[in-house]
């Protein structure tokens, strides 16, 4: 005989799974704002780049160096980031461009400060305010991550990529991407750091071996620990790409170089 017998109904329990959404959202949910917030937003971003190319844009050809703000004076990574920052003005003749701030930062400055070079940097706006480094000639300070890395990308001939946090690795993954998928081409990109990097060398090498990467990506960074094979990977690349501009300051447009 068939069975037409209907299970019963489940039964609500008190600890029933609520909606994701309450009535009240945290602020990266809100969704769209009014359109008067968002053209607010899209002026004060176009305002924040603005600000930027005005400064750097006589910076002259730079080499971008990124890495931790954490180090202090003493450790050696702040030392090897110093040896960098002063042999890209020695070896290479150009300006060293960090983000600004203390750490890796600082020394790279430091560095060609002590060189006789020419040091920028592109300083970020944090709830606890990161404060420029006293080794700048010349920096401009930026609210939105993205557009201080657009900034550092736009003004370098190449990146050196010291040890470094979650930032480094943002800054590292982003320009290697932007190099990979050639909006910029033939940047050489120089890790300082094998033993601090050797777990993501394997997992780039492991990402190779997948497929999801091709083994020719994996010549586009330059792993080594030694300051002159670094100048040297950078200097060929010079060689090829290079092209000299000169700009000079237009006086109306109260610009300094």
């Amino acid at each position: 005989m068939e069975n037409n017998t209907t299970p019963p109904p489940l039964e609500k329990k008190d600890n029933a799974r609520k909606p994701i959404l309450q009535d009240r959202e945290t602020t990266a949910l809100e969704g769209p704002k009014s359109r008067s917030f968002e053209l607010l937003f899209a002026i004060n971003v176009f305002w924040q780049l603005i600000r930027g190319l005005r400064g750097l844009h006589f910076i002259g050809p730079a080499v971008t160096v990124f890495g931790s703000a954490r180090f202090k004076e003493g450790h050696p990574h702040y030392e090897a980031s110093r040896i960098i920052g002063q042999r890209i003005v020695t070896d290479l003749g150009l300006t060293v461009l960090t983000g600004g701030g203390p750490g890796v930062m600082e020394a790279a400055n430091r560095g060609a400060k002590e060189a006789g070079g020419r040091s920028v940097g592109c300083n970020i706006e944090l709830p606890h305010e990161q404060a420029a480094n006293p080794w700048l000639d010349r920096f401009v300070t930026i609210k939105y991550f993205f557009v201080r890395k657009v900034l550092l990308v736009k003004y370098s001939y190449a990146f050196v990529i010291m040890p470094g946090g979650f930032g480094t690795m943002d800054e590292l993954f982003e320009t290697l991407t932007l190099v990979q998928t050639k909006k910029i081409e033939d940047f050489p990109i120089v890790v300082m750091g094998l033993e601090y990097y050797k777990n993501m060398i394997e997992l780039i090498e492991d990402m190779a071996e997948e497929g999801t990467i091709s083994r020719e990506d994996l010549k586009l960074i330059k792993f080594t620990d030694d300051p002159d094979e670094a100048m040297e990977h950078i200097h060929y690349y010079l060689n090829k790409n290079y092209k000299p501009i000169k700009k000079r300051p237009t006086w109306w447009l109260l610009e300094r170089s």
